[in-house]
C-alpha cells in the first residue's frame, strides 16, 4: 500500500468535502480526499442539479399552457424526453469541471478515486492507500432512504439518482413523501404532462408556514396533482402497468393507487456504511455523526463531520460547515455551527423559502410578544406586470423589531430572502429592512413592505401626528 502522511483527509468529495479540500490546499495544508463514486457528489450528480434542470423544463411547458395570460395563443407542449434528459446532462456536464478530479489536483489535493474505511482513530485506508492525517474530516453524505414496506423488493423502485434517467416520461408518477424533494420533482413532472399522485403519512410541507404550504398545495391540486395527506403505504404489488401500492388512512380507510412509476422521495440516510467507524471509536447514529457544537466528533478528537454526515440536510449547510472547520481549525475561532440561521428553499412553483422560526415556532417559544407582518404578491407592482401574484412575504418579529424568522412563498421567492438572510446573519432589526432605496418595479420591494408595516401603526399613530403638528408650526 503505499503511504501518506498529511494534515488534512476527507473523506467523500461532495459539497462539503470540495469547499474544505480546495480551501485546505490554498491555504498551503496537505490533503488526501477520497471519493469512491462521482466529484461532485449527490447534488452535482443525482440532487440540486439535475433537478433544477428538470424544473427548469417543466416551467417552460406550463408558460406554453398559460400563454393566454398575456393574450399569446396557449398550446400544449410537446415534450421530447430524451431531449429534457439531454438537457439535464448538458447541464450537469457544464458545472462538472468545477468539481473535477484535474481541478482540485490543480490545488495540489491528492485525489483517491477508492472506497475508504477507518483502519484506527487516525489512520484511513482503501484498496491501494493508507493515510495517517492529523485531522480527518467524514464528509460522505447521504442517500434516500427507502422505507420497509412489503413488496418493495418486488417492484421498481426510483430515488432521485435514478429518476432523471428513465427512458420514458412516466405515465403517472407515484411520488412516496410529501417534502422537499417530492412536492418538487412530482410538480415537474406534473408540468411535463404526467399525471402524478403524492402520498405522505404526516402533512404535505410539515417544515413550512402553513399559510405558505397551502398556497403551494392548492397550486398543486390545481395543476392536476393527486395528494393523500395522512396516507400510509401498506404494501405494494406489481401490475400489468407497473405497480400498485396499498393505502390507509388513520381511520384504517384503505385504498389502491395504480402508477406507471414509483419514486420514493421519504427522507435522506447518512453515507455510513464500509466507513469502520467503530474502528476509530467515534459515536454515531442512523442520522449522523454525534458531534459538538464545532462540528468535532465528541469521542474522537481527530475527527470532523461536515454536510449531512452531521446531520446538514442542505448544499449551502454543508458549505457553511466548510467554512465553520476552517474558521475552528485553521484559525482557532470558535464558531458553533448553529452560529448563522440557515435558508430553506423549496423550489416548487411558486417557491417557497424560508429562514430562522415560523410564526408557530415564534408563538410556541416566545409567546404573545411575537408580531408578524405581512405583504402580497397582489399588492406588488411586477407580479401584476407578470400576472404572477400568488403569495407573500410573513416576517416574524420579536422584542424590539428583532428579526426571528420569515417566510415567502412566490415566484423567485429563493432569492427574496437573500436581503433577510443577510440582516438575521448581521444581527439587524426591521429598520434595516426598511432602509434601502429599492429599483421600481421589482419583486423584491415585497420585503421592504412588509417591513414597512411593521412600523406603520408607530408612523401614523396619534402621538406622531401630535409630533408632526407642532413641528409644522416651526418656520
Amino acid at each position: 500500500m503505499k503511504e501518506y502522511k498529511v494534515d488534512l483527509c476527507i473523506i467523500g468529495a461532495g459539497s462539503a468535502g470540495l469547499s474544505l479540500a480546495a480551501g485546505a490546499a490554498q491555504l498551503g495544508l496537505s490533503v488526501v480526499l477520497f471519493e469512491a463514486g462521482e466529484m461532485g457528489g449527490d447534488c452535482l450528480n443525482y440532487g440540486c442539479v439535475p433537478s433544477k434542470a428538470l424544473i427548469a423544463a417543466a416551467h417552460a411547458a406550463h408558460a406554453l399552457r398559460n400563454a393566454h395570460r398575456f393574450g399569446i395563443a396557449a398550446s400544449e407542449p410537446k415534450v421530447d424526453w430524451a431531449s429534457v434528459k439531454a438537457h439535464i446532462k448538458g447541464v450537469i456536464a457544464a458545472i462538472a469541471p468545477n468539481d473535477s478530479q484535474e481541478r482540485f489536483e490543480g490545488f495540489g489535493v491528492t485525489v483517491i478515486r477508492e472506497r475508504a474505511r477507518f483502519e484506527d482513530a487516525r489512520s484511513v485506508v482503501s484498496d491501494s492507500v493508507r493515510v495517517r492525517a492529523r485531522r480527518i474530516v467524514i464528509a460522505t453524505g447521504s442517500h434516500a432512504a427507502v422505507p420497509p414496506i412489503p413488496g418493495f423488493n418486488r417492484i421498481k423502485i426510483h430515488t432521485n439518482e435514478t429518476i432523471f434517467n428513465i427512458e420514458e416520461l412516466p405515465r403517472h408518477l407515484i411520488v412516496l413523501g410529501g417534502g422537499a424533494i417530492g412536492v418538487e420533482l412530482g410538480q415537474a413532472f406534473a408540468q411535463l404532462g404526467s399525471h402524478v399522485t403524492i402520498i405522505e403519512a404526516a402533512t404535505m410541507l410539515g417544515a413550512a408556514d402553513r399559510d405558505a404550504a397551502d398556497i403551494v398545495l392548492a397550486r398543486l391540486r390545481t395543476e392536476g396533482v393527486e395528494i393523500f395527506e395522512g396516507w400510509r403505504a401498506l404494501d405494494a404489488t406489481p401490475s400489468p402497468s407497473g405497480i400498485v401500492l396499498n393505502l390507509a388512512d388513520p381511520n384504517s380507510a384503505t385504498r389502491e393507487v395504480e402508477g406507471s412509476h414509483l419514486l420514493v422521495a421519504a427522507g435522506r440516510t447518512p453515507n455510513f456504511e464500509g466507513l469502520n467507524l467503530e474502528a476509530a471509536g467515534i459515536a454515531f447514529d442512523r442520522r449522523h455523526i454525534t458531534t459538538s457544537a464545532t462540528l468535532r466528533s465528541i469521542s474522537n478528537s481527530n475527527v470532523w463531520a461536515l454536510g449531512d454526515a452531521a446531520g446538514g440536510g442542505f448544499t449551502h449547510t454543508a458549505g457553511w460547515h466548510a467554512s465553520v472547520f476552517v474558521r475552528n481549525v485553521l484559525f482557532k475561532a470558535r464558531t458553533a455551527a448553529d452560529a448563522l440561521p440557515m435558508p430553506a428553499v423549496t423550489f416548487c412553483d411558486p417557491e417557497l423559502a424560508q429562514i430562522g422560526l415560523t410564526e408557530r415556532q415564534a408563538r410556541e417559544r416566545f409567546g404573545a410578544q411575537v408580531k408578524t407582518t405581512r405583504w402580497d404578491f397582489h399588492d406588488n407592482d411586477r407580479a401584476q406586470a407578470q400576472r404572477d401574484t400568488e403569495g407573500f412575504c410573513k416576517l416574524v418579529i420579536g422584542k424590539g423589531g428583532a428579526i426571528l424568522g420569515a417566510t415567502i412563498v412566490g415566484a423567485e421567492a429563493g432569492e427574496l430572502i437573500a436581503p433577510i438572510a443577510l440582516a438575521m446573519a448581521s444581527k439587524l432589526g426591521m429598520r434595516a429592512l426598511t432602509t434601502p432605496v429599492l429599483p421600481y418595479p421589482t419583486r423584491g420591494e415585497i420585503v421592504k413592505r412588509a417591513a414597512g408595516a411593521y412600523f406603520t401603526p408607530t408612523l401614523f399613530s396619534p402621538m406622531t401626528r401630535a409630533l408632526v403638528s407642532l413641528l409644522k408650526q416651526i418656520p
